[in-house]
């Protein structure tokens, strides 16, 4: 089984900003794939499917993005979900806007949903890092992602999410360098 993860903050006032990218692909991914309706539990979202003859769950953790470690371990204790079947989708400042990088593993670059997920399961799970562009100064990171994506920006992550539902497929298979070889072509297609 695997678990799909997109981070976010709950709540309508949250719903398009910067920090909730992850909210955002997870949303895609529903709508692709033919997932189950949305369900609260474990601390979350939780949805259903079959992706490729593997059982995958989507979960959007409910408990605001500094405490999304508690949402995904309580799914992963219950369904018993190794961590190497785990994949986390989140914003990355260090990217520009619909940017994309895929790692296992490493730090937490800063980030507070990441950390925390580090905290309850350790940090050896894939990681889908979405670019969301940064602020000229570092008093600004709070304000930054908690805004909207300007028209231009927003057409360029709508463009990348599809691609990323696309090819989730790849990373299902854990074949990370794929996924990312079929993303970089179109990425310089577009001009990313």
């Amino acid at each position: 089984m695997i678990l799909l993860v997109g981070l976010g903050n709950p709540g309508s006032e949250y719903a398009s900003t910067r920090h909730n990218v992850g909210f955002m692909a997870a949303d895609a991914f529903a709508r692709r794939y033919s997932f189950t309706p949305f369900k609260e539990k474990f601390k979350g979202a939780l949805a259903e499917s079959v992706i490729q003859n593997e059982k995958v769950l989507l979960l959007k953790p409910q408990t605001y993005m500094n405490l999304s470690g508690e949402s995904v371990r309580a799914v992963c204790d219950f369904y018993k979900i190794a961590l190497d079947n785990v994949i986390v989708f989140h914003d990355d400042m260090d990217l520009s806007v619909g940017r994309v990088k895929v790692k296992t593993g490493g730090g937490s670059g800063g980030h507070n949903g990441i950390k925390n997920i580090d905290l309850h399961m350790g940090a050896n799970y894939m990681r889908v890092r979405i670019g969301i562009s940064k602020p000229p100064l570092k008093e600004q990171v709070v304000d930054f992602v908690l805004s909207k994506f300007t028209g231009t920006e927003k057409q360029i992550l709508d463009a990348q999410l599809d691609l990323i539902a696309e090819n989730l497929p790849l990373l299902i298979a854990k074949k990370a360098d794929c996924f990312m070889n079929k993303l970089q072509g179109k990425e310089k297609q577009n001009g990313i």
